[in-house]
């Protein structure tokens, strides 16, 4: 842990303690010496004025004085990469909201958003422009059917809706229990009870027309459940997973590939050759094919074979496009 994060840390610790916290935890939570968690309180405390007091009896302790901790912050930016990209993100969402309904609701958020991200010690405005969320692969989105879907769900009403498969092309009607929204890769679908299917489903929510909440109140369906089958394969896929995909990157890849998430399951681990091997659970093989396949030749789906026969047959007709004169 670098000096900026145990600051953050021990700033976090402090403003949320109710009672004074004890050296050896904060050793601990810190993963620091003694000596460096002292120069780390001097320069919060002196630096920074924090309004930190010594405390305990028996043994060295520190808080927050009472009162005067709940006022103060940090001066700047102080936020973790994470908490960053949430805040930058959420931003993005709602200016690409747009003048609906929701402009007035949200505008609160956004100037709560814009005080976070600036300079509280000066007050200027940082330039967060400097930072950019580029959405990809996003979606044409009915708005209208959206809020149909999303008051369904909340509100927990059945919905009635025709939709469009891509995968297939063709045209049903459904009538559902919504059970949740999922954004997934700058898309919103929909995971539902379908009453005709008597089963689990998810639909993408940019191929839902005709969207009607009815009166009648959602059946619902426990969480494990829900994940248990719509979140225990890779992709948005739904489904049990039937196999584990075995994929190895050459070592010019494997520097991303090695650092990347794929799935909460995955494992993965560095071959003699500097080859990495990564093993992920599918059900639905397509999103999986996919994604291996921008590595181009960087990527062999080692097992199972039915997995690399499917993908030795992709790879044969996208090179039979280029045959053609």
């Amino acid at each position: 842990m670098d000096r900026y994060e145990r600051i953050l840390t021990l700033h976090r610790l402090l403003k949320s303690a109710h009672y004074p916290i004890p050296l050896s935890r904060l050793l601990g939570e810190l993963e620091c010496s003694r000596a460096t968690l002292y120069r780390d309180v001097a320069f919060l405390r002196d630096a920074l004025g924090a309004p930190i007091e010594s405390a305990g009896v028996d043994q060295a302790a520190f808080r927050y004085e009472v009162g005067e901790g709940e006022k103060f912050e940090l001066p700047g930016l102080w936020l973790t990469s994470d908490e960053l990209a949430a805040l930058l993100a959420l931003n993005e969402l709602i200016s690409r909201s747009g003048p609906g309904v929701l402009a007035g609701a949200l505008a609160p958020f956004k100037a709560r958003i814009e005080g976070l991200l600036s300079d509280q010690g000066s007050g200027k405005a940082l330039p967060i422009e400097r930072i950019r969320v580029i959405p990809w692969g996003e979606r044409k989105l009915d708005q209208q059917v959206f809020r149909i879907v999303a008051g369904a769900v909340l509100e927990r009403k059945q919905l009635r809706f025709r939709y469009r498969a891509r995968t297939t092309n063709a045209d049903s009607r459904r009538t559902v229990s919504p059970q949740r929204l999922t954004h997934y890769r700058d898309n919103w679908y929909l995971d539902v009870w379908d009453h005709d299917r008597e089963a689990l489903r998810s639909f993408a929510v940019d191929r839902i027309v005709e969207a009607q909440s009815l009166d009648a109140a959602a059946t619902d369906v426990g969480e494990a459940d829900l994940n248990d089958l719509l979140a225990s394969s890779y992709g948005i896929f739904a489904g049990k997973p039937k196999a584990w995909a075995t994929i190895r990157f050459s070592p010019h890849a494997a520097r991303w590939v090695a650092d990347e998430h794929w799935h909460s399951q995955q494992k993965g681990e560095w071959l003699p050759d500097g080859r990495y091997e990564l093993k992920v659970p599918y059900s639905n093989s397509k999103e999986l094919l996919m994604d291996v396949l921008k590595y181009g030749p960087d990527a062999e789906v080692v097992a199972p074979l039915p997995l690399r026969e499917e993908m030795k047959i992709l790879l044969q007709l996208a090179l039979s496009g280029y045959a053609r004169q």
